[in-house]
């Protein structure tokens, strides 16, 4: 026999209804209205420019607009997929994105851990800003760092030869660059990165650790029997929400550090930094916007499939 669905199993939208809806805005109406700002931001600046995406199919130019130029169909998105180098392109764009994800998704937790596990407050603020520092230094900054440290005569480079080593010759050999990458990656975003993780650990009922010592349990075993199975639902939202990205490289980052070093391009080109280059040679607008475009595509079509295969999986981590 089938169940009938009673009112309290509806859910809470469904229940409170348009009327109720309003009342509810009403009754909360500052709480509400602190988000504001937000919402005017987010209208502007992410929803606003989106009838940009037009240029994607048109032949733009400054003088008729974006209305008035005239339609071209797919043809800028040929360009794309003509080039000779575009599957390496793409390989390195998610090859990249998935060490940077994967990295940094293991060290932001394991950072969480270290700083939850510091129990004196003061040294606690000290090492957690020391950590989250890196996110706010420009890659302008560390590409002149990096600079003296492996440039031809940078120090670690000295160092190297001077100690009988082959000069590793870092900008001129590509192979090095995903491991430079990723080591910078991790240095600038997984303190940062910690930010959720540690809330997530500070929100966990503290009666289950107790009752864990009580129990005999280690400091080890309460880690990993107690606070890395809880934080597995929120590791799993924030690689969904990642994955969204992962045809989108990080152009800041590679462009400050590689710029035109066309003896790197074999592991560093990525999608953003190619359609740059394209851009400044050509001028071509509607190309750099149908490339954007794809990547959004793709972007969301990746976060669904990772998403159905979660609620698969884990249904308590999916995010919809």
């Amino acid at each position: 026999m089938k169940k009938t669905k009673t009112q309290a199993d509806r859910p809470y939208r469904e229940r409170l209804g348009f009327a109720g809806g309003l009342q509810e805005l009403w009754k909360h109406k500052l709480l509400y209205l602190m988000t504001l700002p937000t919402i005017i931001w987010v209208l502007i600046f992410c929803y606003y420019p989106m009838y940009g995406v037009l240029i994607a199919f048109k032949d733009f130019n400054y003088k008729d607009g974006i209305w008035g130029s005239p339609w071209v169909g797919l043809k800028n998105f040929q360009f794309l997929f003509n080039y000779k180098g575009v599957g390496k392109i793409f390989f390195n764009t998610i090859f990249l994105n998935v060490l940077f994800i994967a990295t940094g998704t293991v060290m932001s937790i394991i950072l969480a851990l270290v700083f939850v596990e510091i129990k004196k407050k003061v040294y606690n603020k000290v090492v957690q800003t020391i950590a989250i520092f890196p996110h706010f230094v420009s890659w302008t900054v560390v590409a002149m760092f990096m600079s003296g440290i492996i440039g031809g005569s940078g120090i670690l480079t000295r160092w190297i030869v001077d100690n009988g080593g082959t000069d590793p010759a870092f900008y001129t050999n590509p192979g090095w660059w995903p491991l430079i990458l990723v080591l910078l990656k991790l240095w600038q975003g997984a303190g940062y990165g910690t930010i959720v993780y540690v809330a997530a650990i500070t929100g966990f009922d503290q009666e289950m650790y107790e009752a864990a010592r009580v129990d005999g349990a280690t400091r080890l075993q309460q880690i990993t029997k107690i606070t890395l199975p809880l934080l597995k639902t929120t590791a799993i939202m924030l690689t969904i929400m990642s994955v969204g990205k992962i045809f989108n490289g990080d152009f800041g980052m590679i462009y400050a550090l590689v710029g035109d070093n066309a003896a790197l391009y074999s592991t560093t080109d990525v999608i953003d930094t190619f359609v740059y280059r394209a851009l400044r040679q050509l001028n071509n607008l509607g190309m750099s916007t149908a490339t954007s475009f794809f990547q959004s595509i793709v972007g969301l079509v990746l976060v669904f499939a990772t998403n159905f295969i979660t609620k698969k999986v884990e249904p308590d981590a999916a995010i919809f």
